[in-house]
């Protein structure tokens, strides 16, 4: 039995030093670069977001400036985005009317043969273009997540740094604030606040990010707890750094990976949060689009004409579960527990093994 358990202790170092040989000498973000792309779900849903973001905005062009509205071009007649406009590659707008193809609108896609045709995601009763209104309502579904991903991780890693790093008083009143923010519904507080300031994506995705950074807050709060006690930082001290270097230059790169992966998730909710709110009003209004507004305008018609629905509700489950599966990928790249060790042969052939030998002893 000693003997047995001799081997297996040095089966099991052996793995181990395999596992510490292979990233000897690798930076951190080698490793982790390495360990994200392994992960194949996380890579095939970042290619996904890619091309959907890059379908999205190079198809109908994007606005630049401008209120949105829409007004008449006085050289042609014809209704216009007000604001500077770079045109996209495909033919139609989401704002204008054009002839009905189709009984109904219903799509003119096939898949087999694949044809696009003229409208592909179909139209409605007026003759909107379904696919352009599509992805005019993904590009400010996109544009919401960013600017809520990029503000409210900004405020939650300095409100969180600052409080876990100098504790006392001003932990105490940052986090009593932040436990103010945490009790109100996201929903209410987006619904009020969108209402009053809101109208466009810009303002959303600005207000959404004011009141999103709490939960990241917290957990960089207690990332900063533990990490200031370590030995790393009273070097810091005794060499002279300021708190100001200490935090930004010490503790915050060692937290990186729960900001990363707390950043996409908090993404991810924030196009079902803007979905949301633009579908009970008070989000996107008209008019201008995006992907919860589009389901809300079509909402009656779901029984006689649903390909309304499909598009905007697929381009919405896609872009949702493809920021998890990212967010999980970094997950598994930054958690070191995540590790993985050498394979063998697995449990079931080493058991098989073992009656063998058990049978061989017989």
């Amino acid at each position: 039995m000693a003997k047995k358990k001799r081997n297996e202790d040095a089966q099991f170092n052996s793995e181990i030093s395999i596992e510490q040989r292979e990233t000897e000498g690798l930076s951190l973000g080698t490793i982790v670069r390495r360990r994200f792309l392994a992960h194949r779900a996380a890579i095939a849903s970042l290619i996904a977001l890619a091309v959907i973001t890059l379908l999205a905005f190079t198809s109908v062009g994007i606005v630049i400036g401008g209120n949105g509205s829409l007004i008449t071009d006085p050289n042609t007649g014809r209704l216009a985005v007000d604001g500077f406009r770079v045109p996209g590659w495909w033919t139609y707008n989401w704002y204008e009317n054009y002839d009905i193809l189709n009984p109904g609108g219903t799509p003119t896609m096939t898949l087999w043969p694949f044809s696009p045709g003229e409208h592909p995601f179909g139209q409605d009763t007026l003759g909107k273009d379904i696919f352009a209104r599509v992805m005019r309502g993904t590009q400010q579904s996109l544009t919401v997540i960013f600017l809520v991903g990029l503000i409210s991780t900004v405020l939650g890693v300095v409100i969180g740094s600052v409080a876990g790093f100098f504790r006392g008083w001003l932990d105490s009143l940052l986090m009593r604030f932040t436990d103010t923010i945490i009790i109100i519904p996201t929903l209410v507080l987006g619904a009020v606040l969108g209402r009053t300031f809101g109208g466009n994506a810009w303002s959303l995705g600005i207000l959404l990010g004011l009141i999103a950074w709490t939960g990241l807050a917290r957990l960089v709060r207690a990332e900063f707890l533990a990490l200031r006690e370590r030995e790393f930082v009273d070097a810091a001290r005794v060499a002279g750094a300021s708190n100001f270097r200490i935090i930004f230059r010490h503790i915050l790169p060692n937290s990186i990976g729960v900001i990363v992966v707390n950043a996409t998730l908090l993404m991810s909710a924030a196009i079902l949060i803007e979905t949301s709110l633009s579908f009970l009003g008070f989000g996107i209004t008209s008019p201008d689009i995006s992907l919860g507004q589009i389901i809300s305008e079509y909402n009656e018609a779901f029984k006689t004409r649903p390909w309304l629905f499909w598009y905007p509700g697929l381009f919405i489950v896609v872009i949702a579960l493809a920021i998890n599966f990212v967010g999980d990928g970094l997950r598994d790249a930054f958690d070191p527990r995540q590790r993985r060790l050498p394979r063998t042969d697995g449990a079931i052939q080493d058991l098989k093994r073992l009656i063998g030998k058990r049978r061989a002893g017989k």
